[in-house]
This record gives structure tokens, sequence and C-alpha cells, in this order.
């Protein structure tokens, strides 16, 4: 794992964008810095490997889901947390999501959850990790569609996406990637 320091984020930040760092610099935190940085470096040395040309400009949908001005057949997504990151490239529309495991109340479960999922969090051996399953798919899904969080929380998983979900317990999180059935 990369130590980092002050001086690693000074290492990244002229590998990415002027946008890119600006977003970058707005975390508080160093390790917020670093996966910020950390991601685009791993999205764009997965562009390199495919063969695209640098620089990648990067814009935005209505909703915030960037794609590439160049290359608009190459999709691709990144997510980070305080345990990971996920950098995810595909030639077809993509959504990744990635937690940390944390507390939750159920305030959060009855807001996010619907009624079966309530269920499942609560019946489960293991709650947290449960419910941050359940948020990765829905948070991934959200991505792929290219629409950000909407009101919809309860039947989101029962769209037309293909979600698979994997667990690393013993560092603490979840990650989901979302792709179109078929």
């Amino acid at each position: 794992m990369t130590q980092i320091t002050l001086e690693e984020i000074k290492r990244l930040l002229p590998l990415v964008s002027y946008q890119r760092r600006e977003e970058a610099l707005k975390y508080k935190h160093l390790f917020g810095q670093f996966a910020c940085l950390k991601s685009y470096v791993m999205l764009r040395e997965m562009l390199e490997e495919m063969g695209l040309s640098h620089p990648f400009i990067f814009t935005q949908n209505e909703h915030g889901k960037p794609f590439l001005k160049a290359y608009p057949e190459v999709h691709f997504n990144l997510s980070h947390c305080q345990n990971g990151i996920i950098v995810a490239v595909s030639d077809q529309p993509i959504g990744v999501d990635i937690e940390s495991f944390r507390n939750i109340s159920d305030e959060l479960i009855r807001y996010t959850m619907n009624e079966e999922e309530q269920r499942i969090i609560h019946e489960s051996d293991d709650p947290i990790q449960t419910f941050t399953e359940y948020w990765t798919q829905k948070e991934a899904v959200f991505k792929l569609r290219g629409t950000g969080i909407t009101h919809d929380l309860h039947g989101l998983l029962q769209g037309d996406e293909h979600v698979e979900t994997f667990v690393n317990s013993e560092k603490q999180y979840a990650y989901s990637i979302a792709t179109k059935k078929g």
C-alpha cells in the first residue's frame, strides 16, 4: 500500500487534470485527496492500456456522470471510501460503488431500504455489512443510470440492471458493480 503523505499528494497532483486537482483539494483529509487523485491516475492508466490517447478530456451529463469527450463509446466509473478504491472501464455503461462498514441508524435503514430489505438487514448476523451491500448495490445502479441519487430508493433494485457485490470482511468494505442486463 502506498504511504499516504503530503509528498504523495504532491506527486499525484501533476498527473491529473486541473479540474481533478481542484476537486481533490476540496477534501479536508489526506486520504480523501489521495483517493480522488489516485482513482483518476488508475483510470488514466487503464485507458492508456486500452490504446487510447492522452490527454483525456472529461465532461459530464446533466446529473454529473462523467464521460470522455473524445471517446463516448468508452464507459467508466469510479468510487472510493476510507478503505479502498474501485475503478471500472467497459464498452457498456457501468456503475460502481465502494463503501466502508460503519454504524447505521434505524432511520437511515427505513429511509433507504424497502420493507423486505429492512427485514433482511435486521435478521442478518451482520446488519452493518448487509446494509452496506445493499447500499453499494443501489449507488452502483444510480451511477450506471447516470441519474444521481433520486428519491426512488425503495424500488431501485427491481430494475433492468445486473449487480454483483463483493465483500472484504477483513478490511471492512463492500463494493458493487452494476451493468445492464443482457
